[in-house]
């Protein structure tokens, strides 16, 4: 169990006043009292009686530091944090010469956010939406004259109020600090719907991605609060507002709030403000919530990365064992040439045999990142072998093939990984096409010159488009659905071709698939 900070600072400038609240909280009297009882004790019994004991309190042990001034409180509340021995509880006169009560607390809350202040004065001139405004919200207000037992109070509950928050604050940060797989990650979003729906005591409430393009894609819900609120309209709102990461607002009867990636919507059962206190708890929570996503998600890219490396390994041995073979399959068909000088069985071998070392290369180029050489490409020559070579795919001879390239244009690249790149993506759409049994089945490769120094290439197909449950994680290793053929490696391999070569890959439904390739020139 945590030791209670009970730690004490009163600013005032009227000695007596700091005096009085020292001596209400660490009262004299009742020590001196104590050990007279324990002389007498001593001297009429040979063993002290529990009978004449001082009257155990339930109260903290304060203790208490007092200053003059504002600047002078300001120097213990720094020596105090540095010290790591900060303040739970600071009394604050309003009215003092040099910095008024107010200004003294704008200055602590440079150094504190945490301290429970209390402002006990005769005299104020601000009104108190304006202090807790510049004060922050963990103050109070009261005035003077005041009695033992306001004193007692307040400090009690000021402590208590400090260490329920640092207590709080601990162990949502010890919570934040799991690591997660994928299946938790999922759990952990649940509980944390859960949490806040029972903190605002409703029974409506979603958790869901909030994307760049405005879709919204659900992840869990509690009651029936799509039918409630008009999710669309709503998101369109919260763009416009632009809430900020990890933090939480309140519209009207809709309380919102971001956690990177996540946003959750609750509706409250009656339109009332939130109190300061609980939308800063909530604020709290959800920090260290997004930082236990955030966690989540990087252990489980951890484990994909280990997954693609022991792969890659296995992988990379097997094939660097099959390149020279593959290899030397062109040196035997160059002897049967001079038999068969115009083959074209063994021109279709010499292809696939080039084909298969390109793939050996690119795929060990996968695994180590190699980093692109570049070179002029002609795009219209490049599409034209990577279709060429496209064109063994099963269901290719079923669909229309539709090219709109200007013959010269030209982009710098790394002419084997880019027609790489053209290959997956046209293998994607014609498994696609032919899986789906798609009537007249077409495929459109296009590419042109975009804002004059750049080079977009798209390939539209128009089959049903991508999965929706897989199109945010699409160009992650090892995603695929519903194929016949493939590894689910074909996109992550062209996104980091196209990264290497400094540019970008997308894809949206349209209602068949458009990725759009985008290079620098």
């Amino acid at each position: 169990m945590n030791e209670v900070n009970a730690a004490i600072l009163v600013i005032d400038d009227e000695e007596i006043v700091r005096d009085n609240i020292e001596d209400i909280l660490v009262p004299k009297q009742q020590s001196a009292q104590s050990e007279l009882i324990s002389d007498a004790e001593s001297l009429l019994f040979a063993e002290p009686k529990p009978l004449l004991s001082p009257r155990i309190s339930n109260l903290p042990t304060f203790t208490v530091d007092k200053a003059v001034n504002g600047m002078e409180g300001l120097k213990l509340i720094k020596a105090s944090l540095e010290a790591g021995k900060p303040y739970a509880v600071i009394f604050l006169d309003m009215r003092m010469p040099g910095w008024s009560g107010l200004e003294t607390a704008i200055e602590i809350r440079k150094y504190d956010s945490k301290a429970e202040i209390i402002f006990v004065t005769a005299f104020s001139d601000r009104s108190i939406d304006e202090i807790v405004e510049q004060a922050g919200q963990n103050v109070g207000y009261h005035c003077k004259p005041y009695a033992s037992e306001e004193i007692i109070q307040l400090a009690t509950k000021g402590v208590a109020d400090y260490n329920r928050m640092r207590n709080l604050e601990n162990l949502i940060d010890s919570i934040s600090s799991i690591e997660l797989n994928k299946p938790q990650l999922t759990s952990l979003l649940r509980n944390i719907l859960d949490q806040i729906s029972t903190s605002l005591n409703t029974d409506m409430a979603l958790i869901g991605k909030l994307h760049d393009d405005l879709s919204y894609e659900k992840v869990l819900s509690i009651g029936a609060i799509e039918e409630k609120i008009n999710l669309q309209e709503l998101i369109t709102v919260i763009k416009g507002v632009d809430i900020v990461k990890n933090q939480v607002m309140q519209i009207d009867e809709l309380v919102v709030a971001r956690l990177d990636d996540y946003s959750i919507f609750v509706v409250l059962k009656k339109q009332e403000k939130l109190k300061v206190e609980k939308m800063y708890l909530l604020k709290l929570f959800i920090q260290n919530a997004a930082q236990a996503i955030r966690n989540a998600e990087l252990n489980e890219q951890l484990l994909q990365k280990e997954k693609l490396s022991a792969v890659g390994n296995a992988v990379g041995m097997v094939m660097h064992d099959l390149r020279s073979p593959i290899k030397n399959i062109k040196v035997i068909t160059s002897l049967i040439r001079d038999d068969y000088p115009n083959s074209e069985l063994l021109d279709m071998i010499d292809q696939c045999t080039e084909q298969a070392s390109e793939i050996f290369d690119d795929f060990l180029d996968f695994i180590g990142q190699t980093p692109v050489e570049k070179f002029p490409v002609n795009v219209n020559k490049l599409v034209d072998e990577a279709l060429k070579q496209a064109g063994t795919r099963d269901g290719f001879e079923n669909i229309t093939l539709h090219k709109d390239i200007p013959e010269l244009l030209m982009v710098p690249g790394d002419e084997s990984k880019l027609r790489r790149s053209i290959i997956n993506l046209v293998n994607n759409a014609v498994d696609a096409l032919h899986d789906n049994k798609v009537p007249n089945a077409s495929v459109t490769v296009s590419a042109s010159l975009y804002q004059g120094n750049q080079v977009l290439i798209t390939v539209t197909d128009n089959g049903p488009g991508v999965p929706i449950e897989i199109g945010k994680t699409l160009f992650e290793p090892f995603v695929t659905k519903q194929k016949n053929k493939g590894t689910g490696l074909g996109l992550a391999i062209v996104k980091q071709f196209i990264t290497a070569h400094g540019g970008e890959i997308w894809f949206v439904n349209n209602p068949g698939a458009v990725f759009s390739i985008l290079l620098p020139q």
